[in-house]
């Protein structure tokens, strides 16, 4: 049996709408930001409940430009964590700005308890990741960085159709960044991204901004760069949107059935704590696996595709050597990274692709 973790061949096996909707597009002529780019921000803005959205090029760019609209630059620290995909602390780079960065919880998130410790006088703001789709304790991230006078930068981009009870993942920081990577909840067909604030200051910048710092073809008003999201994956985004809470609600069952056969597994299993009132997305099913890397290729073998997100924490990479970390820093996300396996758990998995996947797992440990 084949448990396949790429599921946009079946996402995208009717394309009609989004066909149709680009031939519109085309006759148009509206291919820089315009009235399907505004349709998105609009609707992806009463989707999370913030007042402002602003589309880019990809989720890097909405890092960046999040970034950017809070002042972070050259001579500031940003908190982080080194449990993430690269582009988090790339982007803090490209602001020109030095990462700081504090351990990760049991639940692969941000450790509240060390932030702290790593504020600085050069401490600009607070960029927590909802590593995975699940989420870090924004309430208590907002409390310290507002008792610091920070600012705080979600990196939502796995978190579309999240929340933490009522509020919607990505509504409680400043400006807060969103992906629309083909493997994200909410996905176009390559690369997209968006900010959403709800401050209008900050909106008004990051629109200018991120379309080179026009107000207008014949004025400039600031030095800014081409972040625009292409209307080409507006149209894919707005309709791929209106499915987003079933999918997040079907992976949310398959990730409870994962949970209770894993648990079984114990102690050769660690399954992350799933905190009540916190709703994850699962843009990555992960938890802790003895003898993770004979495992992993013991259920490639048997057609699972199971992955590692990622191997090597952000610390302990060739690009971090002038940060000064060391192994031993940060020992949860060393540990992490050690153990760490992601298994396919998207909305397209079945019943029967589940229980094999847990019988196979099963079996593996069996042996030992």
């Amino acid at each position: 049996m084949i448990v396949p973790y790429n599921y946009l061949p079946m996402q995208f096996s009717n394309h009609d709408a989004i066909l149709a909707d680009w031939e519109k597009l085309i006759q148009s002529t509206e291919f820089t930001l315009g009235s399907y780019v505004e349709n998105f921000e609009k609707l992806f803005a009463e989707f999370i409940g913030s007042k402002h959205v602003i589309g880019t090029n990809t989720g890097t760019d909405a890092l960046i430009l999040a970034l950017k609209a809070i002042g972070v630059g050259p001579g500031d620290e940003v908190i982080s964590v080194p449990v993430t995909f690269y582009a988090t602390i790339g982007a803090i780079v490209a602001a020109g700005a030095k990462p700081v960065f504090v351990d990760i919880d049991d639940r692969y998130q941000m450790d509240v308890n060390q932030i702290r410790g790593a504020i600085t006088s050069k401490t600009k703001a607070i960029l927590p990741v909802h590593w995975g789709g699940a989420a870090p304790d924004m309430p208590a991230i907002m409390g310290i960085a507002n008792e610091h006078g920070l600012k705080v930068v979600e990196d939502a981009c796995m978190a579309p159709g999240g929340r933490i009870f009522e509020k919607n993942s990505g509504t409680f920081g400043h400006a807060n960044a969103w992906s629309m990577h083909p493997l994200k909840p909410l996905n176009v067909m390559g690369d997209g991204g968006m900010v959403s604030t709800d401050d209008d200051e900050l909106a008004n910048w990051m629109r200018i901004y991120r379309n080179h710092g026009m107000v207008d073809r014949d004025h400039n008003r600031i030095w800014g760069v081409n972040m625009r999201l292409q209307p080409l994956q507006a149209i894919v985004a707005s309709h791929i949107l209106k499915t987003v809470h079933v999918t997040v609600e079907e992976r949310n069952k398959n990730a409870e059935i994962l949970d209770e056969g894993l648990k079984a597994l114990a102690p050769f299993v660690n399954v992350p704590p799933r905190p009540i009132g916190y709703w994850e997305t699962y843009s990555l099913y992960m938890a802790k696996f003895h003898k993770r890397d004979e495992l992993m290729k013991y259920l490639n073998e048997l057609k699972i595709e199971a992955k590692i997100h990622y191997p090597v924490p952000l610390h302990l990479q060739e690009a971090a050597r002038d940060l000064g970390y060391k192994e031993g820093d940060f020992l949860n996300s060393e540990i992490y990274c050690k153990e760490i396996m992601t298994l396919p758990a998207h909305q397209y998995i079945s019943r029967d692709q589940l229980e094999y996947m847990l019988s196979s797992i099963a079996n593996f440990y069996s042996t030992l």
